[in-house]
């Protein structure tokens, strides 16, 4: 093998790393946001939690929609004070004024980020995509805890405040939802 081709071998190996790599990073960035509550990832629970302190936080509800999301979509109420390690039920309406059925998909979020790893959701309408039918409203429901270890996060012990933060896309309907809106074929033969 010549130095060229020896180079060009050498390149051609880093360049497939590099791109392999690549496609190793979104999922391995989000298991780290979701194991350490980085850039406001919350964590996920099946139960609430088995400790409940004394101490409160105030919990503020946020909602928007991405441009061109024909839904009108908010938080019921703004805001809720709640002890540590206490579930809170908290619900969104979203609403479909269009004459069209329209699917949506949450994205979300908490701020500050250092409460991102203790805010822990039970269960949430984010978890799956939402499919409204022209005129629909609907209430949806977040079920959530802020974990008690917070108190003991050498940042996270100063939050006194958090604000959860939804927003909502457009997606594309799910075939079956596509095929039950398409017309009705005729069975005549030419």
């Amino acid at each position: 093998m010549t130095p060229i081709q020896k180079t060009a071998a050498q390149l051609s190996a880093v360049a497939l790393v590099m791109v392999s790599l690549s496609f190793a990073a979104v999922p391995f960035y989000d298991w780290f946001c979701r194991v350490t509550g980085f850039g406001g990832t919350t964590a996920q629970a099946s139960a609430g939690s088995d400790v409940i302190l004394d101490q409160t936080i105030t919990v503020r509800f946020d909602g928007s929609k991405e441009r061109g999301m024909p839904w009108e979509f908010r938080p019921m109420e703004r805001q809720m004070e709640l002890r540590l390690g206490e579930t809170g039920l908290a619900f969104y309406e979203a609403y479909n004024p269009t004459d069209r059925v329209v699917a949506g998909t949450a994205s979300y979020n908490v701020t500050p980020d250092a409460s991102g790893g203790y805010f822990t959701k039970i269960d949430c309408f984010c978890f799956t995509m939402q499919v409204l039918q022209p005129g629909e409203r609907v209430l949806m429901p977040v079920t959530f805890y802020v974990d008690p270890e917070i108190v003991n996060d050498r940042e996270g012990k100063f939050v006194k405040v958090i604000t959860l933060s939804y927003t909502f896309h457009e997606t594309d309907l799910p075939e079956d939802e596509q095929a039950a809106l398409a017309p009705a074929t005729s069975g005549a033969v030419n």
